[in-house]
């Protein structure tokens, strides 16, 4: 196989973790804007919702950055700043992740939590990171 030929195929695998990964970060945010002052209600989902995550939306989150160091090295696009931003933004992406996987721990261990306001910014970063993937300006 020619790195041409691997090319789409690591397209492929990218965008596919891309969309586990934004769906785990999702589901997180509305389970815990839910969890929030009402952990006894919560309890069975937020622990379905903590395998979910360790079991697809870590191993997504891993997926994206492989397969998208992957496709950036294959493409010489380290210096471009389109890169150099949607970078950026998966790394904001990540952090969040990180503060809503502690979320969960926390729910799911019957403790409050406090609101996780960055968690707003996952939609609207996903909009941008697919900007600068199709225009690449």
């Amino acid at each position: 196989m020619t790195p041409a030929d691997a090319y789409p195929w690591l397209k492929a695998l990218h965008v596919a973790c891309a969309l586990l990964f934004v769906g785990g970060l999702v589901a997180s945010s509305l389970i815990l804007v839910a969890g929030r002052g009402a952990a006894d209600r919560t309890a069975a989902l937020t622990l379905i919702l903590r395998r979910w995550d360790r079991a697809v939306t870590v191993p997504a989150m891993l997926g994206v950055w492989a397969f998208g160091i992957g496709l950036a090295v294959s493409g010489g696009w380290f210096s471009y700043s389109w890169l150099q931003a949607k970078l950026v933004l998966v790394v904001l992406l990540s952090a969040i992740h990180g503060l809503q996987s502690g979320q969960i721990r926390r729910l799911a261990t019957g403790h409050d939590i406090k609101p996780l306001r960055v968690s707003a910014l996952v939609v609207p970063t996903v909009i941008a990171i697919a900007i600068l993937a199709v225009i690449k300006s």
